[in-house]
């Protein structure tokens, strides 16, 4: 049975406009939506010692996501403030990531023999995990890595190599932008790279040829974790039949639908 692994970021996204919080982060999501898909997955962060921490991990265990390899340290939970404009959710602000960045992940021996365990292992440019990059790699599995939208080229140059599945958010990008900049990026057979582009087209191209596949269109409640949906449908399908255009198509529809959920994946409380 195919197990996957999120690890880096946790955090609390505090709807100010609701007084309402809900569990996210890149990494954590990615593991959240691999379950919700009937795919074992396990979680590798860092919870602070706050009610947003304590809330955070009692979701993460009532959906029975694997946190036994989670560390805790003395401060705040990651934290962001959000408010929604149109469905579409706006940061208004963040701790930036709270005790995930002050108390950077390092790997035991045990950590990995476990991490061997799974199939693929995802994290991003928000989960404070780009110095593991290398022992990441060097333990052989697929490596996944969501450089969000405010990368920078040195961030591409500096962690792409280790990256089998690499995804960028490129809505500032027309096609043509987009394809150049894919296409200049790719450095090594078996690669992946996809854009995603919002309310355009995403763009995937492996080295050889570009792929395509248009957002499915639906009444939006919320979009925050669209991304990551997004990104988990795709890597879970096509690590199951290797065909990326099918991949696209089984992503995009996920992705909608975790559009009309509040939060990434719901589970929302009132904060005061």
């Amino acid at each position: 049975m195919m197990k996957v692994l999120g690890i880096g970021d946790n955090v609390v996204d505090k709807y100010v406009h609701l007084k309402t919080m809900y569990p996210g982060g890149n990494a954590l999501n990615f593991s959240v939506f691999a379950q919700k898909k009937g795919v074992e997955s396990a979680f590798i962060g860092t919870f602070g010692n706050d009610k947003e921490a304590e809330y955070v991990e009692s979701v993460l265990k009532e959906l029975q996501i694997d946190i036994s390899r989670c560390r805790h340290a003395t401060g705040e939970n990651g934290c962001a403030r959000v408010t929604l404009e149109n469905g579409d959710r706006v940061f208004l602000g963040s701790n930036d990531g709270g005790v995930t960045r002050e108390n950077l992940l390092k790997l035991t021996e045990e950590d990995k023999v476990y991490i061997k365990e799974f199939a693929v292992i995802h994290t991003g440019l928000y989960s404070h995990t780009v110095h593991l990059l290398p022992e990441i790699k060097e333990l052989g599995r697929p490596l996944s890595f969501d450089f969000s939208d405010d990368f920078t080229q040195a961030d591409i140059d500096s962690y792409i190599s280790y990256i089998d599945f690499a995804f960028f958010s490129c809505s500032h990008m027309s096609d043509e932008e987009t394809h150049t900049f894919i296409k200049s990026n790719f450095k090594k057979k078996g690669q992946i790279l996809l854009a995603t582009r919002g309310s355009e087209r995403t763009i995937a191209y492996d080295g050889t040829q570009f792929y395509y596949q248009n957002p499915e269109y639906v009444e939006v409640k919320d979009t925050m974790g669209a991304g990551d949906s997004f990104i988990t449908a795709f890597l879970l399908h096509y690590l199951k039949d290797g065909n990326i255009m099918s991949s696209m198509k089984e992503a995009a529809s996920f992705a909608a639908n975790s559009c009309l959920v509040e939060g990434s994946f719901g589970y929302g409380i009132v904060y005061e």
